[in-house]
């Protein structure tokens, strides 16, 4: 940062903030639009798009690891993964060592999906960071990540440090 930018950055006015709020629902539009369209011919939704990229993110993780992630009811993954699995595309298994815990993978297929829909979202954010030029990545991470509660936070660190 230069010279008195922290100082401006400190000082934002709320139409400011508003004009941000605004242009990240846009920009989330866009990000979601590609793997909307890819999961409605499926039947999907976004719901199942987390379910994979998580499961796609670390495989064999638990059904318990990917509620806290997602953040969502048992019942609302439940169904979720019920469809995954009933189509192929999510195999659950029971843990080894407790039986009562559901370990989840991807398959062929579901991996094959998971890799669609990335590919979509990695070609617009490669395009993103490339028109607004290479120190804009670090400032928009940073942000990204000032903005995830504390827990979240903890679960994303976790996740980069598993690659």
């Amino acid at each position: 940062m230069q010279d008195g930018e922290s100082d401006t950055l400190l000082f934002l006015t709320d139409a400011q903030l508003r004009r941000a709020i605004e242009a990240m629902f846009f920009a989330y539009r866009g990000f979601t639009a590609d793997p909307d369209r890819i999961l409605a011919e499926r039947g999907y939704g976004r719901a199942h798009h987390r379910a994979l990229h998580f499961v796609g993110r670390a495989p064999d993780t638990t059904v318990n690891n990917l509620l806290a992630i997602l953040g969502v009811t048992k019942q609302s993954l439940n169904r979720v993964l019920r469809a995954l699995v009933e189509d192929g595309l999510v195999e659950s298994r029971v843990g080894e060592r407790d039986r009562r815990e559901r370990r989840l993978r991807l398959t062929e297929r579901g991996a094959a999906l998971e890799a669609q829909l990335s590919d979509a979202q990695r070609a617009r954010m490669r395009a993103a960071f490339r028109a607004a030029g290479p120190q804009s990545v670090a400032g928009f991470r940073q942000v990204l990540e000032h903005m995830m509660d504390p827990e979240m936070r903890r679960h994303y660190a976790a996740a980069r440090e598993e690659r």
